[in-house]
């Protein structure tokens, strides 16, 4: 009798801990979806992965059958669609381990930050997380990662003090300043496009207990509050991280009465010091004009979620961004007429200014591949898009926006901010030239086909 040949994907299955996932397969549909509904995606083949083996292992097969490779923790920086691709899900390799003695953390590839936070939290030290703890730990710090406490202690990016790294040759690999060091530098800001990050250890900061919250004041108060935010931001101490954000709050019944489905302007920060100099600082707005709602208090950091209370659960949306040199009057009234509507459903639902500088600007420009540390202000534009035609109308809506605030843009971006074709078109502008010339080159020597394809648009040398 002659023996069964086996299907090369079937034997990969036989190979793993973890699913080989078919698009015949019952599975697929729940599978191939990314947290951001907008994108729809169909991969090749799809694998569960439970294990760096299971990675390892992965990548040789796309290799051998000539597919390019995609990660996904979570799905919320999706950028290129895994069409045709294999796809690998790494949201079971969710394993964080805190060492309060030499305060970090090792953090695996399908890791959220809630859990890193969590882990961290009951020894007085907290992670560099975003402004949500349900993003994927590790894409989200290939990118760079701005949060609550960046002016104080830098960029998540900035944290870091070793990669695990499987290869697009299927090998496994470690990255830090004395080992791998080009391949470090690299992922340190220019995204996976040079290895799939299996782990990453951190460093964590003795932050237990913050002054943070909102000021919500009326759309009416909108180019007074953003004219006051420049002043107050002018000589802010690294302790505070803050922002301004104009805001269209959906007709959610869950929301309080006075904001549902309403516009405001609000004042939000995170002061990561002395609790009572951070309440002094807000003062500057009490002192000026009581807010409709005032939630600024102590809180514990494993709390901060609450501060920007971004979605938890999945929604169709689109982002954009770019740095800017300034703020100035003409692009705040640009602001007010496109983000607040005057008759009719918003386009945008959220414009925020975020204050940088501090700590990200102390850091050397070729430390790491992440760029322009020294800008201050950065935008980012949020749009809930629930049909494909919202989607396009708000896109078309915010390029003219951002056609008017052109003068004071500084010329890049932030590529955390970007989302699908256009973080695709402006990955250069997320670095600079020396930067992104460097990435190119290592991006041709470990990965000169380009299999590792559907991160940033770093093309090899």
């Amino acid at each position: 009798m002659f023996a069964t040949m086996m299907h090369p994907a079937e034997q990969l299955q036989a190979e793993i801990g973890g699913e080989v996932i078919f698009p015949e397969s019952e599975r697929y549909g729940a599978a191939r979806q990314a947290w951001n509904l907008t994108v729809d995606q169909h991969p090749a083949l799809i694998v569960a992965a439970t294990g760096v083996a299971d990675v390892a292992a992965a990548v040789r097969y796309a290799r051998q059958a000539g597919l390019r490779v995609a990660v996904q923790a979570t799905g919320h920086g999706v950028r290129r669609p895994a069409d045709g691709a294999l796809l690998i899900l790494t949201g079971q390799m969710n394993r964080v381990e805190v060492d309060p003695v030499s305060e970090t953390a090792w953090v695996e590839c399908g890791a959220q930050w809630k859990t890193v936070l969590a882990a961290a939290h009951p020894y007085g030290l907290a992670p560099l997380l975003g402004s949500s703890p349900e993003v994927g730990a590790i894409g989200y710090t290939l990118g760079g990662g701005m949060g609550w406490l960046a002016r104080k202690y830098g960029m998540a990016v900035d944290s870091v003090r070793r990669f695990d790294v499987v290869t697009p040759e299927g090998e496994f690999v470690r990255a830090s300043d004395s080992e791998n060091s080009e391949l470090f530098w690299a992922l340190r800001g220019g995204g996976g496009g040079f290895g799939i990050v299996v782990g990453m250890e951190i460093e964590l900061y003795p932050v237990a207990t913050v002054y943070g919250g909102n000021l919500i004041y009326p759309a009416a108060l909108a180019g007074e509050v953003l004219r006051r935010f420049r002043t107050w931001i002018a000589d802010m101490p690294e302790e505070m991280t803050a922002a301004v954000a104009l805001m269209n709050f959906p007709p959610l019944p869950e929301l309080p009465a006075m904001l549902r489905g309403q516009s405001v302007v609000m004042v939000r920060g995170c002061y990561a010091g002395d609790l009572a100099a951070g309440a002094a600082l807000v003062d500057f707005w009490r002192n000026w004009q009581a807010p409709l709602i005032d939630d600024f208090k102590v809180m514990p950091f494993s709390e901060v979620a609450a501060i920007s209370s971004d979605p938890v659960d999945p929604v169709p949306g689109v982002s954009t961004g770019a740095w800017l040199a300034q703020l100035s009057d003409a692009s705040i009234e640009h602001l007010i007429r496109y983000v607040l509507p005057a008759g009719g459903p918003p386009l945008i639902t959220k414009a925020e200014i975020r204050h940088a500088g501090g700590a990200i600007a102390r850091r050397e420009e070729q430390d790491g591949a992440y760029s322009h540390r020294a800008a201050e202000l950065i935008l980012q534009l949020v749009s809930i898009t629930p049909t494909p035609a919202a989607m396009a109308a708000s896109e078309h809506h915010a390029e003219e926006l951002k056609a008017r605030l052109q003068p004071d843009f500084t010329g890049a971006v932030f590529i955390n901010f970007l989302d699908g074709a256009e973080a695709l078109r402006r990955t250069r502008d997320a670095y600079s030239p020396e930067n992104y010339r460097r990435l190119q080159a290592l991006k041709r020597r470990v990965d000169p086909d380009d299999r590792l394809h559907h991160g940033f648009a770093i093309q090899p040398a």
